[in-house]
């Protein structure tokens, strides 16, 4: 949706960036800009960078960037059209109405619509016969009436068609029911409904907006559950059940359960900060969201194998994202939804206990590998020394966590702990050679990335360096728009795509002081992020008219530098070194 000029720089001074990232990020101040962990890519060492000065962000380790709209869209997964209103929504501004292109937008509105519609159906259908079979499963899991309304929970009838009549009474048409996922398709050319004789629970944003169900069958049927798959709404890859009210609960700790029902038997026992994942593994991008919202996460999974497979799993994950991790298991192989049914009482204060007893992840690893060994053996101590060692010692960082656990095994099976630290060693110089490799692959895919803006810039490398400083003097010298222009044309820039933000940027500065949010229309998301790589590079050391001059006489004189030796070798450095060698001619 194209937003007026004054509209935009409205947003973007009412909604500063510094303001709407510590809302997702840990920030500090280094100099005038601010850094912290990127919210778009798991890292450990902070390179996500926030300019207050013209109200833009950058990841020197992902490459994405842009201003607060490009931020808010990554970050909440919206579109550009649902960002500016969910800042204007934010800043008290009335968005204009005149001519858009509300297609997407206005799909997106509509699933939303949809949903809430649908689960307002499915919680209605709970007073009715129909939805008895429901509301006795509830029931009979110690559900009352309040927690019932708190969740939003429901019953989808046999039937097959009430929701898909019902929505269709209401207007939508068949593209968007379908685009939902609340319906389906059948071979013979009718809609009938996705979810049948299942118990609800419907999947908020962090906004509230009901965005997907999860449906649990009352027999045994297979599957048990069924979830909405990915919509125009929804990510499966993101989805965090009851995200929408722990990140309200006052704690920088959050527990991760395994199921729905577990995660509403923690917040009826008070921990408002429980959630779950969706139908799927523990995911990367779950991960960085809880990290938003948390500082330490608690796996409480089941004890069964499955859960203990989904623990092992979550851990690096969780880890990855610069989490602590603690782990918890429910005594007597109960989950806890079980765990407080039994002792409805004194559940409570037993689990806030077992949190507080409970062993990190380096522990629980350990006590893993243990059971699998007898170690009144000098086998089942050997075995049990080489998987931890390899397993669980050597991908740990810390040198004190190293220490601590390499005593511990020693204490454990009576080896010398100089040997525990020697094979730990060795196994550790494994394990950061894979890292390593790792690294470098990450590395590789950045660099890649970096040419998406761009695709001529390896060819001509220089020249679009020369390109880049000038873009990147004349977003802070707006002032010298003409006079640039004037010394420097639009077709005397050799890479395509540089040619054409410089004469955007001419274009638009003309007409006043130019923000990233005035480019949004014309460039696409990516574009954005190289324009904001561009303008962070040389932020510490800005370019001068002088070094202005000296990206011209490249450009007018050099023809990007032909020669393939020199383009392969080409670097910052190595143009500041030509410019250098430029003026010395003069």
């Amino acid at each position: 949706m194209p937003f007026p000029p004054e509209f935009l720089r409205e947003l973007n001074d009412r909604n500063r960036i510094e303001d709407i990232a510590a809302s997702y990020v840990n920030l500090r101040r280094r100099g005038k800009n601010l850094v912290g962990l990127c919210p778009f890519h798991n890292e450990k060492t902070p390179s996500f960078c926030v300019y207050p000065e013209n109200n833009s962000f950058f990841c020197f380790g992902c490459n994405k960037g842009g201003d607060v709209i490009a931020f808010i869209m990554g970050v909440e997964n919206l579109d550009f059209t649902e960002a500016v209103r969910f800042l204007a929504q934010r800043a008290g501004l009335s968005l204009p109405e005149e001519g858009a292109d509300l297609s997407m937008s206005r799909l997106r509105t509509r699933i939303l619509e949809i949903n809430r519609e649908a689960g307002r159906f499915y919680f209605g259908i709970l007073s009715t016969p129909e939805g008895k079979p429901g509301l006795d499963y509830f029931k009979a899991r110690g559900l009352d009436g309040k927690t019932i309304r708190h969740f939003g929970l429901g019953y989808a009838p046999e039937g097959g068609y009430a929701l898909t009549d019902h929505l269709k009474a209401k207007g939508y048409t068949q593209e968007e029911l379908l685009q939902s996922d609340m319906v389906r398709l059948s071979k013979k050319g009718y809609l009938y409904d996705r979810y049948r004789g299942r118990v609800m629970f419907p999947i908020f944003d962090l906004r509230g907006n009901v965005v997907a169900f999860g449906g649990r069958i009352l027999t045994d049927e297979k599957p048990k559950y069924i979830n909405t798959s990915d919509t125009p709404v929804y990510h499966k890859s993101s989805g965090l059940f009851a995200m929408n009210f722990a990140k309200d609960s006052g704690s920088r700790q959050l527990i991760l359960a395994e199921g729905y029902m577990d995660v509403i038997a923690l917040h009826r026992a008070g921990f408002t900060n429980a959630i779950a994942s969706l139908g799927t593994a523990l995911t990367e991008e779950q991960a960085r969201i809880i990290r938003r919202y948390a500082d330490e996460a608690v796996i409480c999974y089941d004890s069964d194998e499955a859960g203990q497979r989904a623990t092992q799993r979550g851990i690096p994950i969780l880890k990855n994202a610069g989490l602590l991790v603690r782990v918890v298991t429910v005594p007597g192989n109960k989950d806890p939804d079980e765990f407080f049914r039994s002792d409805p009482q004194d559940g409570p204060l037993r689990f806030k206990r077992l949190i507080e007893q409970s062993g990190n992840d380096t522990e629980y690893r350990l006590s893993k590998v243990q059971e699998k060994y007898d170690l009144s053996s000098a086998d089942g101590k050997k075995q049990y020394l080489q998987e931890a060692v390899s397993q669980v010692l050597a991908p740990l960082r810390d040198p004190i966590e190293l220490d601590l656990y390499a005593g511990r095994l020693a204490e454990e099976t009576g080896v010398g702990k100089e040997s525990v630290m020697a094979s730990a060693k060795r196994a550790a110089a494994g394990v950061n050679r894979q890292r390593r490799r790792e690294q470098l692959k990450a590395q590789q895919q950045v660099a890649a990335a970096r040419t998406v803006g761009n695709p001529e810039k390896q060819r001509h490398m220089r020249a679009a360096l020369a390109e880049e400083g000038i873009l990147a003097y004349l977003f802070a010298h707006q002032e010298k728009a003409r006079q640039l222009e004037e010394r420097l044309p639009p077709e005397k820039f050799v890479t395509q795509w540089n040619r054409r933000v410089y004469a955007l940027l001419l274009g638009k500065t003309k007409q006043g002081e130019t923000t990233l949010s005035d480019l949004s229309g014309e460039l696409t998301q990516e574009e954005l992020s190289e324009l904001a790589r561009i303008l962070a590079q040389r932020r510490e050391v800005p370019p001068s008219w002088e070094d202005v001059e000296g990206y011209c006489s490249i450009l007018e004189n050099e023809g990007g530098f032909a020669d393939p030796a020199a383009i392969r070798n080409a670097s910052e450095e190595d143009l500041r070194r030509y410019l250098e060698e430029l003026k010395r001619r003069k």
